[in-house]
């Protein structure tokens, strides 16, 4: 059967960068792993091909053969003419890139395991906070309480029953790894028999049943810095469930959800507060009473304001994230108009609608006016 052009089985273009190449084949290797597709012999091959692909693409100077020779450069034809191809002089890349995609199958590099040992890692939690507004606004302390996985105290996290120990697992011999030929060259991955540990336990705790975790209530102080906004969140390094055998504990993530004010919406770190005046402060100005973070302020509104004007509290608003500036806060003024008025009230009110009438009469501007709509309709 006739070998697939190697770009082709990428799905890149022949002067595609080494980046896109690896990108390409990481997905590829990812959909069709033998892990994520166990008995399909199809996602299988697809898998060898895509690989072998890579091993060749995604070195330089192989890739440089290929261009030339094609798959003549390693069949012993041409490509021993042009010094032939002998595998990858640098592993570390393919380290790398499979430590990803085993760690999108197990939750953790290579299948779980820790890159400095065999132990497991932690996984990782998720805690939704709910905080007041002002807490957003200034920051606070809050205390979490979270279910997560601890060491067994029993088994001090080994898993294994007092008096007892572990063994050497037969199917990798201790090594936490197997191998499978692909084409010219090996590719090692985790033992499945003892889930890369190297070792299998005879006589698990009674407490845990050999897991090393166990379910515990802990308690958790969290700072909240002051300006944070909803649905950001916060990232607590190592507070996540305990690593097994030496791996990393997982990561805490605390979601945060802030409850509105019924006064204040906010936008970035300044605020927005509508507020509604009388007409009479409008057209004569006068001094108002505004909320703020803080308390009550007054605030003086011109005479002749018009509905809709907005003033600006310099430094009223929140404080922006990580620094020491805060924003400002603009009072947002309506005229309040009364659904229903009566008595002394109503009385004031048709008085000054015949004033106006009459001041609106001797507008020059307004003689202007309506003489144009009498010389349109004529």
């Amino acid at each position: 059967m006739k070998k697939r052009d190697y770009y082709e089985v990428l799905g890149v273009s022949r002067d595609a960068s080494q980046e896109d190449i690896k990108k390409a084949y990481r997905k590829l290797a990812v959909q069709y792993h033998p892990d994520k597709n166990p008995g399909d012999k199809k996602s299988e091959e697809l898998f060898k091909e895509a690989t072998e692909a890579y091993s060749v693409l995604g070195d330089e100077q192989a890739r440089k053969k290929y261009d030339t020779f094609g798959h003549e450069a390693f069949s012993g034809g041409a490509g021993s003419a042009a010094g032939g191809f002998q595998g990858f002089a640098d592993f570390s890349d393919f380290e790398d890139l499979f430590g990803d995609i085993f760690g999108s199958f197990f939750g953790g590099a290579m299948g779980g395991r820790s890159r400095s040992g065999r132990g497991r890692s932690g996984r990782d939690l998720r805690f939704d906070l709910r905080i007041t507004f002002e807490e957003a606004a200034f920051g606070a302390e809050k205390e979490l309480s979270i279910q997560k996985r601890v060491s067994c105290v029993e088994c001090l996290g080994s898993g294994v029953e007092r008096g007892s120990s572990k063994e050497v697992c037969k199917e990798c011999r201790g090594s936490g790894q197997t191998r499978i030929q692909q084409g010219f060259f090996t590719l090692a991955r985790t033992c499945s028999a003892c889930g890369g540990s190297g070792e299998k336990i005879t006589k698990p705790c009674r407490s845990c049943r050999g897991e090393g975790l166990k379910f515990a209530n802990v308690k958790l102080n969290v700072k909240i810095p002051a300006g944070i906004n909803d649905g950001q969140r916060l990232k607590l390094r190592g507070e996540g469930e305990e690593g097994v055998g030496g791996g990393r504990n997982g990561d805490l993530y605390v979601e945060i959800a802030v409850d509105p004010h019924p006064f204040f919406r906010r936008e970035d770190s300044n605020l927005i507060c509508d507020l509604s005046i009388p007409y009479t402060t409008a057209v004569l100005g006068g001094e108002i009473e505004v909320p703020t973070l803080e308390g009550k302020e007054r605030l003086k509104i011109p005479a002749g304001t018009e509905s809709g004007k907005a003033f600006k509290v310099r430094g009223g608003g929140v404080q922006e994230l990580g620094t020491n500036r805060r924003g400002d806060l603009y009072i947002k003024v309506n005229i309040h108009i009364p659904k229903k008025v009566s008595g002394a009230h109503l009385e004031t009110l048709n008085t000054l609608k015949k004033i106006e009438l009459e001041e609106l009469a001797k507008s020059s501007s307004n003689k202007g006016f309506f003489s144009k709509v009498k010389g349109v309709f004529n």
